[in-house]
Order: structure tokens, then C-alpha cells, then sequence
């Protein structure tokens, strides 16, 4: 199975390094997904949440504030001012990091619609991980 290697890096470090079978990223034309093999893209990110679907099958969120991704054909590579993972051991790890996201994503937006819609997208993953 072919895979693609993500790095999410931020200012203040690394986010996210690994293989994976998919990303969803949120575009600055809108939401885009990158499997392997994709054509070469090098773009701005909005505020929003970057969908990961691991190797093992799991999928993880990382909400970002606004950045840049490079794409080709193996990589992506995620830039972004500022992310959270949404992980964590326990229910309160995961609660700190949602609450950390919701702070990051409504610093970045002023549409509250917008930022409402990826607290719901966010809130709807933990409850299933």
C-alpha cells in the first residue's frame, strides 16, 4: 500500500510526522484531499482542520490557524502559524486539546459561523475516538 509521509510543523515545533494514507486540508479555495500519488500543489491554508487518516486506519484532527502546504507525489508538508493536535491519552487530555483548538480557531476567524462549524467538526471526532 502506497502511503504518504506529513509533517506539520510550526514555529514552536513539530506537530505531526508520519505516514499516512490521506490528509484532508482546509484550502484557501476550500477543502482539499491528497492521497498518494497526487499532482504537485503549493498553496495557502485557512484557519480549519487538517483530517489524517493514519496507516492503521484511525484518523486524527489538527485544527490550524492559517499556514501553507506543499504537496507532491509522497509528501506533504504543512506550515502553519499556529496548530493542535486533537489527541490525547485520556478524556481530559482530549478536552484540553479541544478547548486549546476552539481558543486557536476563533483567534484566527471572525465568521463565527465558520468557527462553529469546525467546534461541531472537532467535538464529533472526539466523541468517536
Amino acid at each position: 500500500m502506497e502511503l504518504l509521509q506529513l509533517d506539520i510543523v510550526t514555529p514552536e515545533g513539530g506537530i505531526f510526522s508520519g505516514k499516512v494514507k490521506s490528509v484532508v486540508l482546509p484550502g484557501i479555495e476550500g477543502e482539499f484531499g491528497v492521497f498518494p500519488g497526487h499532482s504537485d500543489v503549493l498553496t495557502l491554508l485557512n484557519a480549519g482542520v487538517i483530517e489524517i487518516e493514519k496507516e492503521n486506519g484511525h484518523k486524527e484532527l489538527v485544527a490550524v490557524n492559517s499556514g501553507y502546504v506543499k504537496v507532491d507525489n509522497k509528501e506533504v508538508d504543512v506550515l502553519a502559524d499556529g496548530a493542535v493536535a486533537i489527541a490525547g491519552d485520556g478524556d481530559s487530555k482530549i478536552a484540553d486539546a479541544i478547548n486549546n483548538a476552539k481558543i486557536l480557531l476563533e483567534q484566527a476567524k471572525s465568521d463565527k459561523i465558520i468557527s462553529a462549524s469546525l467546534m461541531v467538526k472537532i467535538e464529533h471526532f472526539a466523541k468517536n475516538v
